[in-house]
């Protein structure tokens, strides 16, 4: 199935109200891939990162979320292995989304947000709550949305960035975006490299085999062949190349070279009340794994996964019904796992009704076929209500799962095996929140509750041989408040945004809370601006998380705080230059996110940004 070409249909359709309400519609359903984002999200909690908080926060994918966020982060180190935890659910029930696909990877079945850069990416969206009727596999806690937006009939914008900071660490970033009226295209070019050498604080030691080189392409590309049809194409490379630091406790002297890319083509036809879309995506994954770098031995793993999709949706008045159905193939293979194929065969059934203008309903259903085990089928319900003008109640309920990724079913590793018996991961789960919105601030709350049965764990044997077992019956549950703030007098700007999560994930069987997940968690960003001047500060409290099961051991709290300032120069030759100075860590808090893993010491980064 590598060799076939797949085509993805997706048929959205537009009220048929007001002409120019239609052309609005379409013109958002034409550009966005993941439009099912927007049109079957009215009962779900959705968060967009603005530009200027992308700016703030440069580098890796993990620096954007883990300061506006909720959710907490695992890194083995700076630049190393990053892993997120969703509402207390594991690094695999989080869902990463490219332009509508699932990319979590098929051998471990999470993504490292360090292999992610978020400075060529238009739009960066979080999601919370189950999503696996949309999404798939993994989208238990919640899904990271990543996408690639074109702009049609724009004049040509050059931004080139310049970056060097403490530890030696150098990043360059180019985008160019032009459009005409038939035509759009997006190119963006990354690189992020460090000796990552930071200090331990209180010891005498420093972050030795730390340094990494990472490299980043983007494209992105669009064109109308008629009135009715629209052709796109997207592609995402990475390069890593990282040395694994070691501890507190032990040293290290390994390597990790990975490659990754993605393909997605798209092909789409659209009317007034409908739109039809095929893609055809192709994704890879590789890596090479040095125990010893100064020597040529390595383990390795690779997969290839193709994938087709056919999505039809027909809006009728104040009903919308998609359709869809989707093939995928994946192929895996390793040092430690057999060649192996997987085949999946989805179909999927979303409705959204909106009666009135204040009240609105959804119901999405899901089955999956898949080869090499049995998939539980899943469904949604959400609404939503405006109670007033700024006053808004939304709930929602869904069924969700995880497959069991390659690792788990096929690792042939020393001293650990596979399972071919495991049952999928489901859950259930509830939420209930609100929202007040005025011009200039909103408030939200939300509580949610998630049973998860059959997690999957890796434990050894009376032997000391390790396998995945379904073994944990988990509940999680908690709640979410955020506040945003927006003042403007004349020319004086301000914006505060604030959250706050409580988090408890219970092993049903022994009662503890589930390790790596903090009870608490606060950011905060102030920004302020005033003509070509503004500066930002940011804060970010980690509470206590336990690093044993029987909750033993832990890490202590933190607080991290970061602060920068900025000036634009006066408009030159059509050149428009802006410079930033950022201090990470003031306080030069000694803290770990894993143990034994000390993170970075007080840090300066010193940015140029060309726009022309």
């Amino acid at each position: 199935m590598k060799n076939v070409i797949y085509y993805l249909f997706t048929l959205l359709a537009m009220n048929s109200v007001f002409g120019q309400r239609d052309s609005v519609i379409v013109l958002q359903e034409v550009v966005l891939s993941d439009s099912k984002l927007q049109q079957f999200s009215d009962g779900i909690k959705v968060r967009v990162l603005d530009d200027t908080e992308l700016q703030r926060n440069k580098g890796m994918l993990t620096n954007n979320l883990q300061f506006n966020t909720p959710i907490y982060f695992k890194e083995n180190g700076y630049g190393m292995v990053s892993s997120a935890s969703f509402r207390g659910t594991s690094a695999q029930q989080t869902a990463v989304v490219w332009n509508g696909i699932n990319i979590n990877s098929q051998l471990t079945g999470q993504t490292d947000f360090n292999t992610i850069m978020a400075q060529n990416l238009n739009e960066i969206t979080v999601r919370s709550g189950g999503g696996s009727t949309q999404y798939g596999t993994g989208a238990i806690g919640g899904s990271i949305h990543v996408n690639q937006n074109l702009l049609f009939d724009q004049p040509l914008v050059n931004q080139l960035q310049f970056g060097y900071g403490s530890f030696d660490t150098s990043s360059l970033f180019y985008n160019a975006g032009w459009g005409t009226e038939k035509s759009s295209i997006n190119i963006g070019i990354g690189h992020l490299s460090s000796s990552n050498d930071y200090k331990y604080l209180d010891t005498n030691r420093r972050n030795e085999n730390g340094a990494f080189a990472n490299q980043n392409v983007d494209i992105a590309f669009g064109t109308l062949l008629s009135a009715a049809n629209l052709l796109k194409f997207y592609h995402n490379t990475f390069i890593g190349d990282r040395d694994f630091s070691g501890t507190l406790t032990a040293p290290s002297n390994d390597n990790y070279q990975d490659l990754n890319t993605r393909s997605l083509l798209e092909w789409t036809h659209f009317k007034t009340n409908k739109v039809q879309r095929v893609k055809a995506a192709y994704l890879t994954e590789r890596y090479r794994y040095y125990a010893n770098k100064e020597r040529d031995e390595f383990s390795f793993g690779k997969s290839g996964s193709v994938l087709l999709n056919y999505d039809y949706l027909y809006r009728h008045k104040n009903w919308k019904f998609n359709g869809v159905v989707e093939a995928n193939n994946v192929n895996a293979a390793g040092s430690s796992i057999r060649d192996e194929d997987r085949n999946r065969l989805a179909g999927i059934l979303l409705i959204s009704h909106t009666p009135s203008d204040a009240f609105s309903y959804g119901i999405d259903v899901r089955k999956d076929w898949v080869s090499d085990f049995e998939s539980p089928f899943v469904f949604s319900m959400d609404m939503k209500y405006n109670i007033t003008e700024t006053y808004t109640v939304y709930l929602n309920a869904s069924k969700n799962y995880r497959i069991p990724t390659f690792n788990d079913l096929y690792w042939e590793g020393a001293g650990s095996a596979g399972n071919l018996e495991l049952l999928p991961e489901t859950s259930l789960q509830t939420e209930i929140g609100q929202t007040i919105k005025t011009k200039d601030y909103s408030l939200s709350l939300n509580a949610f509750y998630i049973a998860t049965s059959d997690l999957i764990q890796w434990r050894p044997d009376i032997s000391g041989n390790w396998s995945p077992i379904n073994i944990k019956d988990v509940t999680q549950y908690g709640l979410e408040f955020e506040t945003d703030i927006r003042k403007e007098i004349g020319e004086h700007y301000l914006t505060w945004k604030n959250s706050y999560a409580f988090t408890k994930a219970i092993d049903n069987e022994s009662t503890k809370q589930l390790i790596y997940v903090p009870f608490h968690k606060v950011t905060s960003n102030l920004a302020y601006s005033y003509k070509k001047w503004s500066s930002f500060i940011q804060g970010l409290y980690n509470g206590e998380v336990f690093t044993t099961t029987d909750n033993n051991q832990n890490l202590q709290d933190y607080f991290v705080l970061n602060a920068g300032l900025n000036y634009s120069f006066p408009k030159k030759w059509g050149i428009a230059i802006e410079t930033q100075i950022a201090i990470n860590n003031i306080l030069n808090e000694n803290y770990q996110n894993v143990a034994f893993r000390p993170m970075p010491n007080r840090n300066i980064h010193l940015n140029l940004n060309f726009k022309f």
